[in-house]
């Protein structure tokens, strides 16, 4: 389980975030959304040590990790993967060499080993087949399932998606979208996803966390959001242009 404890985070005079609690279930697939800039990112961010809370604690399996130094969150960063909006593939290496190569850093297997292991991860989002081509052969959707291959490399309990559909083409968002679901399923990793993609939260979702001004509006399922009568909610998850929202 991951929790967030009264976080706060502010850069110069703007709070970005307000003393946000949120727990994180094992085994399940948490969306967390929000309008652009409402702090999503932010939040798990401070899970993996990229930014330090001003306020609050962060706990991983009820282990203290708000302030850890740089080296203690080598195993965190084990523990909980991360996946970027951008794929930040190497055009230069296969499909297979991208994957293998952070096995062979982190994990010291030989060329041999580290391959054989490489093409285990592919075969989890069926990419295995054209590991030996290159990222410019494959589309958005493409690039990204082999993305989360490589984020698998080290076997994590978490995964954190930050915005895995945005600027992808529909087809591809709903490839990605199988893609965590089939994880989720299949090896029961815990997926945490930043996101505005309605088709996403509404597809895929377990629960879903939403974000406004700095702070948790709703935690709930996504019959909880259907039948919210927050009017911020329904202004957002209807995506209507006239409401109460401040953007």
């Amino acid at each position: 389980m991951i929790e967030f404890k009264g976080i706060w985070k502010a850069f110069g005079d703007k709070e970005v975030l307000r003393g946000v609690d949120l727990a994180v279930q094992t085994g399940q697939i948490l969306f967390i959304i929000g309008s652009s800039g409402a702090g999503k990112s932010v939040l798990v961010k401070h899970l993996v040590g990229l930014l330090r809370a001003d306020k609050g604690q962060i706990f991983l399996d009820g282990r203290d990790v708000t302030n850890l130094r740089e080296h203690e969150f080598y195993e965190v960063r084990k523990r909980c993967a991360m996946v970027f909006q951008n794929s930040t593939l190497f055009d230069s290496m296969t499909l297979l060499e991208n994957v293998a190569l952070p096995i062979r850093k982190h994990l010291k297997c030989s060329p041999k080993e580290s391959a054989r292991l490489a093409m285990q991860r592919l075969a989890l989002v069926e990419m295995d087949r054209v590991a030996d081509r290159y990222p410019a052969e494959f589309g958005d959707g493409m690039r990204k399932k082999v993305a989360i291959a490589r984020a698998l490399t080290l076997d994590p309990e978490y995964i954190i998606f930050d915005e895995p559909t945005t600027g992808v083409d529909p087809i591809s968002a709903r490839i990605v979208d199988n893609v965590i679901l089939e994880l989720s399923r299949r090896t029961g990793v815990t997926s945490v996803v930043i996101s505005h993609d309605l088709r996403s939260i509404f597809g895929i979702a377990d629960r879903i966390a939403f974000l406004y001004k700095g702070q948790l509006r709703l935690d709930g399922t996504r019959d909880d959001f259907r039948q919210s009568d927050d009017p911020v909610v329904r202004q957002f998850i209807g995506g209507f242009a006239d409401g109460p929202m401040e953007v």
